[in-house]
């Protein structure tokens, strides 16, 4: 998801990266382009430079946040924010997990990959230690163009965790056990969190 620097848009459009440019994509989110079967009418197209690249999925049905890939807890969906987004934690120090986040297609497929920031607020206890804020993107990777994401972690054996007795729908997102995390963050320090392949998701601490 998208939008120029000009003309600047909450949810954003649906775009692929070219080059050195954005294509966008006659899809409303990024849900709707897979369940339209992963391909939609091309519109403009923007040089790279002159977009802001925002949460892929700003509303995910569910997050679920992996520790192993035979466990998984529940996070908090309206607590995705874009990247470049400033973080206002409960607490004046904050730490960061970052994880490689699987985002779901059509029939329980993964539709993609793409970078999560799972913020902490140490000292409160759990689940509200990390309720406020979970930075996603800049972009979603499809699984054949992704170099293997979260080494050693089974994504078929957590997927299949992720959809016994329920489904699962376009746009959930589950995530990978952190394999960065960084703590002690104050206000106004920033965090440039990269994931080979898929880019670098940055936020800062606000004050």
């Amino acid at each position: 998801m998208f939008h120029p620097v000009d003309h600047p848009l909450e949810r954003g459009w649906v775009g692929r990266i070219d080059g050195d440019r954005v294509v966008q994509l006659a899809a409303q989110t990024l849900q709707s382009f897979f369940t339209g079967g992963g391909s939609a009418r091309e519109h403009a197209e923007h040089p790279l430079d002159d977009v802001v690249l925002l949460a892929p999925v700003l509303h995910p049905p569910s997050v679920r946040i992996c520790e192993t890939q035979s466990s998984f807890t529940f996070a908090n969906p309206a607590a995705v924010s874009h990247p470049g987004a400033l973080v206002v934690g409960p607490t004046p120090t904050l730490s960061v997990h970052l994880r490689v986040a699987a985002v779901m297609g059509v029939e329980g497929a993964i539709g993609g990959f793409t970078a999560l920031a799972e913020w902490r607020a140490p000292g409160l206890a759990p689940p509200k230690d990390r309720d406020f804020a979970l930075g996603l993107g800049p972009v979603v990777v499809t699984p054949d163009e992704a170099a293997d994401p979260s080494s050693g972690f089974d994504w078929d054996v957590a997927v299949a965790l992720a959809a016994s007795g329920t489904v699962l729908y376009p746009g959930d997102v589950v995530a990978a056990p952190a394999h960065e995390v960084r703590e002690g963050l104050e206000a106004g320090e920033s965090v440039s969190l990269t994931v080979a392949g898929i880019g670098t998701l940055e936020q800062r601490v606000a004050g």
